[in-house]
């Protein structure tokens, strides 16, 4: 199952940004605006990790970071414009487990969330589950589960949901699908893609006109719907 995480940002710009950023990656997002929305949410939704912004309205980060120490061991990213070393000391010494400096790429905020899920997991594959929406699709297991009702696909047909669902809303062209599905044999192939993606979507969709999961894009290719 997908990584939960609470993003705790007030800049809404910036919250939206990251929400966007990191649901593309694969995680489950969710947010918050203001230190007691944290706590709460902390409370209710367990997360998995917190990146939680330094200075927010009403109770501080460290603050919140403070009380949810008291209850959690989910993972926090203090985030903050603050680059003192002292100001960074105090942060880890109450609880925070790393520590990212603005400005900073969402690329990096990524792959500091991974790095941490990482250590606090051990070396569990983190792509190992996938949820969406109504979907749970097991990697390692090549498992597909719709409303808990395990779904019969064959290997190739797998692979092409797997590839498109870890990225929801990117396209992939039937080559690029063709070369994850058969690898080496490929090529020659790429028009079978049309009957694999036809398949797929009599298991999967309740409407195979309207397609919610595997969707065409017209002259380029196929996406994983990003509403699931």
């Amino acid at each position: 199952m997908e990584p939960k995480l609470l993003v705790v940002e007030d800049e809404e710009g910036m919250l939206e940004e990251m929400q966007t950023y990191l649901q593309r990656e694969g995680f489950r997002v969710l947010t918050a605006r203001t230190g007691i929305e944290a706590l709460t949410m902390t409370r209710s939704e367990r997360p998995d990790l917190v990146v939680l912004d330094w200075m927010l309205p009403g109770k501080s980060g460290i603050d919140v970071c403070r009380e949810i120490r008291q209850t959690s061991h989910c993972g926090i990213i203090m985030v903050t414009a603050r680059s003192d070393e002292s100001d960074k000391i105090v942060g880890l010494e109450i609880g925070a487990d790393d520590y990212l400096t603005k400005p900073f790429s969402l690329r990096e905020l990524a792959s500091r969330i991974r790095a941490l899920l990482r250590r606090l997991r051990g070396p569990e594959d983190m792509t190992t589950y996938l949820e969406r929406d109504n979907l749970i699709i097991s990697e390692a297991k090549c498992q597909v589960f719709k409303d808990g009702q395990e779904i019969q696909l064959t290997p190739t047909e797998f692979k092409i949901l797997y590839t498109l669902a870890v990225r929801p809303g990117i396209v992939f062209s039937r080559l690029q699908l063709l070369k994850v599905a058969l690898e080496d044999e490929y090529k020659g192939y790429e028009r079978t893609m049309d009957s694999h993606i036809r398949n797929l979507r009599r298991k999967l969709e309740d409407d195979t006109a309207n397609p919610r999961y595997i969707q065409t894009v017209y002259g380029f290719g196929y996406r994983f719907g990003e509403r699931s």
